[in-house]
């Protein structure tokens, strides 16, 4: 599934949670409604959870969570003694920004997307920028791999006298170099 559909998609992530034994209702809750012949059965349709049981069913610390909800990434609402209550939805987006953040997502780029939701041509404008520094991460990290593998067959005591290192070295200072045959010599000049 392409990260583009996934991201910021409620119902996805709602079904790969399975909820069902996280949530637990709480009939004994008083409702606040000013008519107080209003049953708890009625009072409370919504089940929540705690910011501690939120945080061990995701394996994070809650001061996580916390700093989520000052960059404005996460709403749980508060009950009666202002104590956050995580319900279906607020778990559906911690679950998403894990994904987004595995996906290399910074925070603010999860903030602006979240922001995007309603805005499919301004999602896909982050989406593609994001994709576009992946790519670009990627080549680095293959350029780095390259360079420590040539240096794991590489006979040389001193790597510097390679002539591969010298010419990856020129390569990246944008000098010409002599051409030198791919591959090391298998063993050190004499």
């Amino acid at each position: 599934m392409a990260l583009s559909s996934v991201l910021f998609s409620p119902r996805a992530v709602a079904a790969a949670l399975d909820m069902s034994g996280l949530l637990r209702l709480n009939g004994d809750m008083k409702s606040s409604a000013p008519d107080s012949t209003t049953t708890t059965a009625t009072a409370m349709t919504t089940t929540t959870m705690t910011i501690g049981a939120v945080a061990d069913r995701f394996g994070l610390a809650t001061h996580v969570l916390r700093h989520w909800e000052t960059m404005d990434l996460l709403r749980p609402g508060r009950d009666a003694g202002g104590r956050r209550r995580y319900d279906a939805d607020d778990l559906t987006r911690v679950a998403l920004i894990l994904q987004a953040k595995d996906a290399g997502l910074a925070l603010d780029t999860i903030r602006a997307l979240a922001a995007a939701a309603a805005d499919p041509t301004t999602r896909r404008d982050i989406l593609r920028r994001e994709a576009a520094a992946l790519r670009s991460r990627i080549a680095a990290a293959q350029t780095s791999l390259e360079l420590l593998e040539g240096a794991l067959g590489c006979a040389h005591d001193d790597l510097t006298r390679c002539p591969n290192y010298r010419r990856m070295v020129a390569q990246r200072l944008g000098t010409p170099s002599r051409t030198v045959s791919p591959g090391c010599a298998s063993e050190p000049p004499h």
